[in-house]
């Protein structure tokens, strides 16, 4: 009897991600290996979480429990760790690019700046999710149902919201050099425009919303035989197959769709930056390689991920994973690569806002300003001090000090 699907979020990252059952024949029998990845699960578990199905065994059939003590172990010291870097380094970068976007009015006039900026509130909103599951990950989930929603669902917005972010701010910068050069643009130039900008945002957010909706639906949390799990698990009319599909529809619009576009369009820039002159050699060269690191470190951060996503997705169909040890090497490599992937947002302010000149000159224009009031500030709080003094000098002292002034 089908009881319910659980999907493997990002966030549950192999350690508390699917379970495997796995076929093999020994002899004449049929050996059932029930993965219970790192949930605590025991044999006294009725529910699948990788094929989903209460599974009515024989009593012929020899059961092997594949304990991932290891696993979970791994994944307490681990993804703490690296989630707490992240959230520090990320936050300061971040917090920084929206402090210079809201105190000067000029960059709001630039799409790209306003795609940096809805980039930036993505990954601060993604990085906030972190020490929930940073807290799950070493102790399981202890704050209740309607956050596992509220945290579920913000985490998968965010972070397909940050990769079509990244295609936009691509796409932005390829039209920037068409239009340098007095091309047609075509419809997409119609599009990208400040006056539409705020639409292609808001569609942006809309289809992220749309992949985190399952999500906030289906994510509940889940008594185990020692800890509590925050995991989406779906009704049983669903079929793995939805489940793999969306699986495969969060690769395709989280990844393949936005390092196509990124390719495509930084590749024309490309070629339009080939065809300058050779008095600005030296800043071709150099806006080449940015071009180049951008696209490299989307692909070395966010590949491996997305690979293993699509293997746990045609596992979920296929059952490809038949043995223990192997389970236990797909879980610990989606907690790394899970781990690789966020780096991004602590990237994103490196790669697409501080490599810019005019960005770098803004952000020290803040600095100096801010450093200018604060001292304003501390000016004004010693002439408030000395104000006080005099008059309490004043107050106290004999005729012969009287003529003591402000």
């Amino acid at each position: 009897m089908v009881e319910g699907i659980s999907r493997s979020s990002q966030k549950h990252s192999g350690g508390y991600g699917p379970v495997a059952t796995a076929h093999c024949s020994r002899g004449d029998k049929q050996m059932r290996y029930r993965y219970s990845s790192s949930m605590d699960l025991t044999e006294e578990d009725d529910y699948d979480y990788h094929n989903n199905l209460t599974l009515n065994y024989s009593y012929e059939d020899y059961h092997t429990v594949c304990e991932k003590a290891d696993v979970r172990s791994f994944a307490g010291l681990f993804l703490p760790v690296v989630y707490a870097a992240c959230v520090v380094v990320g936050l300061a970068g971040n917090s920084l690019v929206l402090a210079v976007y809201a105190y000067h009015k000029c960059l709001r006039r630039s799409m790209t700046e306003a795609f940096l900026a809805h980039l930036a509130v993505a990954d601060l909103l993604l990085l906030l999710t972190l020490p929930f599951w940073a807290a799950d990950a070493a102790l399981g989930w202890e704050l209740g149902l309607p956050l596992c929603k509220l945290v579920s669902a913000c985490y998968a917005i965010n972070f397909t919201c940050c990769m079509l972010l990244l295609a936009c701010v691509s796409m932005d910068r390829y039209l920037a050099s068409v239009r340098a050069e007095g091309r047609n643009q075509g419809r997409l130039g119609r599009v990208f425009t400040r006056a539409h900008c705020g639409k292609v945002c808001l569609g942006v957010w809309a289809v992220a919303f749309l992949l985190g909706l399952p999500d906030l639906l289906f994510a509940t949390v889940r008594e185990t035989s020692r800890r509590r799990v925050c995991m989406a698990i779906y009704p049983p009319r669903l079929a793995r197959e939805v489940k793999a599909c969306l699986e495969v529809v969060e690769v395709l619009l989280g990844f393949l769709i936005p390092l196509l576009v990124m390719m495509w369009c930084y590749a024309g820039v490309g070629r339009v930056l080939r065809r300058l002159p050779e008095e600005s050699r030296s800043r071709r060269r150099r806006a080449i390689r940015v071009l180049l690191v951008v696209v490299g470190l989307f692909v070395v951060t966010q590949l491996p991920y997305n690979a293993v996503k699509m293997w746990r997705a045609m596992d979920s169909v296929y059952t490809l994973v038949t043995h223990c040890g192997v389970s236990k090497a797909l879980d610990r490599a989606a907690q790394v690569t899970e781990s690789l992937a966020l780096t991004h947002c602590c990237l994103n302010p490196l790669l697409y806002v501080f490599l810019g000149s005019s960005f770098r000159q803004y952000a020290l224009k803040t600095a100096k300003a801010f450093g200018e009031r604060t001292k304003r500030r501390r000016g004004e709080q010693r002439e408030d001090e000395g104000t006080e003094m005099s008059f309490n000098s004043h107050n106290t002292a004999s005729q012969e000090t009287s003529t003591f002034s402000i």
